[in-house]
């Protein structure tokens, strides 16, 4: 990579800085080479000149530098190379000069060095911003279109539905497309790439008062909601949002079966150990006579315990003045 001096990091200034900035170099360094004149040793003519120039040719740019080496090496040759007071030229100078031609030149190269370096540092910055804008623009695209596409086919199974007549088919038509519209729910909280995690305590309010409204018991179950501002990351949002959504849907179909009225609780909060418990319980009819949650055979039952599972949780179920359903669950910590 080649970098043309008009291209470099500093070279952007105002050439009245750039060159009131060597100015200033090569006077302080001049005024400062007679001030310590008397007191210095022989044979250091150049000594406050070498400072100069690197940091002309660093803050100001490498054609300033190149004029303070230039202007400090002359004046240099004239007040402080034997015999001073001229531009004699013996050998002795010529080794001096050529001396201080080889280190200027090579300060010279290390800053035009760590120029490019500066350079290719911005560039690869600049690259690296633009990759992650089309990676976030690419991330949200795609999450838009999985939700999109989880709404068309939860649509269509609805559509489907007013085809069949059994009445069990339909019931599990429904279910599958309320499944399917609570997980393009949360595909759409997850838009943004930057906040991969899921506020479950609005999340839980939200979707107790749909799932009640769309089983037509909004008249008569009340919903109480007491949940503590709690978030998870997104590879655990899916799989609580569905055994939360079931849990729900069981206290609504079965605690209620009889079309009575009566509360429903939910309850979100830490467990200890970084752990986190869900509790919904109802003051419904309660479990079955012989319940067992790990052989029973419903389907919404089943899922919510394969997910339970999946969620590294454990999910219990008993009648205590109707039925309380608890999920605890480790939240997973949020990526680095």
């Amino acid at each position: 990579m080649i970098v043309r001096f008009s291209s470099w990091a500093f070279a952007r200034r105002p050439p009245l800085f750039r060159w009131g900035f060597a100015a200033l170099a090569y006077a302080t360094a001049t005024l400062l080479r007679f001030a310590i004149d008397d007191p210095l040793p022989p044979g250091f003519p150049f000594l406050t000149f070498f400072p100069a120039v690197t940091l002309t040719a660093f803050f100001a740019g490498l054609v300033e530098g190149i004029a303070v080496a230039a202007a400090g090496g002359v004046t240099a040759w004239y007040f402080f190379v034997d015999p001073a007071g001229s531009f004699a030229v013996r050998p002795d100078t010529a080794i001096a000069l050529g001396l201080y031609t080889v280190i200027v030149s090579t300060d010279l190269f290390l800053v035009y060095l760590a120029h490019v370096a500066i350079v290719r540092l911005r560039a690869a910055e600049e690259r690296t911003r633009a990759l992650a804008e089309a990676r976030e623009l690419m991330f949200m695209e795609l999450q838009h279109r999985v939700s999109n596409h989880l709404q068309v086919v939860s649509s269509l199974l609805k559509f489907q539905r007013r085809g069949v007549t059994d009445p069990a088919a339909q019931r599990a038509l429904d279910e599958a497309s309320a499944r399917l519209a609570l997980v393009a729910r949360i595909q759409r909280q997850l838009h943004d790439p930057s906040s991969q995690a899921i506020d479950i305590a609005r999340f839980l309010k939200e979707m107790s008062r749909d799932i009640v409204e769309a089983a037509g018991a909004a008249g008569r179950l009340r919903v109480e909601v007491e949940a503590e501002p709690l978030t998870v990351e997104a590879d655990q949002a899916v799989p609580f949002g569905l055994v939360a959504a079931e849990l729900l849907s069981n206290a609504v179909e079965h605690g209620f079966a009889d079309g009575g009225r009566g509360t429903i609780r939910v309850g979100l909060a830490r467990a200890g150990d970084g752990a986190v418990r869900l509790t919904v319980a109802d003051d419904g009819r309660g479990l079955p006579e012989g319940f067992d949650l790990d052989s029973a055979p419903g389907l919404g039952t089943t899922i919510a315990r394969q997910f339970a599972e999946q969620l590294g949780g454990r999910l219990t179920m008993r009648s205590a003045g109707g039925t309380v359903a608890e999920l605890t669950f480790p939240r997973a910590a949020a990526p680095a």
